[in-house]
């Protein structure tokens, strides 16, 4: 039960997006499109698993006083293989997302799972850790591009949407807009919540 509980906290109780609101940066900048938030929730799910099962397997060798170089270093490692991967096989998801990939090293909760969660922990609960809170961050990057892509060009996955299509609010895949619906989709979950824990 520990262990389901370790895989799914990252998707809803301590989603990275809606409750720790780490890496809203990138976020903002790659959920203009429903294609670049998925690119980049796996991507960042990537190096979340592998980055987490190294550091966790290597937590008692590194000294205290250099382990945030080191696990930038582990991290960056995974980027660059996960980066030449979407250049190989996807060349416009790469071109589209363009300096995001390369920032993962610097990301926010890639770095702050490494020190909180997989430093302290085994490899197979650092693994579910960097799972749930990989499927959390896809979860919260697709759900702001699907309503900023439906209405600021009227398309989904570049296909457009007849009703939506007609007359798109531009400003939604501006940066006002992913910060509208980034507020609203956090007071949407903390209303869900509040409503659940009253009954």
């Amino acid at each position: 039960m520990n262990r389901l509980a370790e895989l799914t906290k990252g998707i809803w109780k301590e989603n990275p997006i809606f409750v720790i609101s780490l890496g809203i940066c990138p976020t903002l900048a790659v959920t203009s499109s429903m294609t670049n938030a998925l690119g980049m929730g796996i991507a960042a799910t990537f190096v979340l698993m592998g980055s987490n099962v190294f550091i966790s397997l290597i937590r008692n060798l590194v000294p205290g006083k250099i382990r945030i170089p080191v696990y930038i270093m582990i991290i960056a490692t995974f980027v660059t293989m996960i980066d030449k991967l979407i250049a190989a096989f996807s060349p416009a998801l790469s071109a589209s997302l363009g300096i995001f990939i390369p920032l993962i090293v610097v990301n926010c909760i890639i770095l702050g799972r490494a020190e909180a969660y997989a430093s302290k922990n085994g490899p197979m609960d650092s693994l579910l850790d960097a799972i749930g809170m990989g499927i959390g961050f896809t979860i919260a990057l697709s759900c702001l591009a699907f309503f900023r892509e439906l209405l600021g060009e009227g398309k989904l996955y570049g296909f457009p949407i007849p009703f939506f299509k007609a007359d798109p609010a531009l400003i939604m895949i501006m940066a006002p807009g992913g910060f509208m619906v980034f507020g609203l989709l956090i007071a949407l979950k903390r209303f869900m919540e509040a409503k659940g824990a009253t009954k």
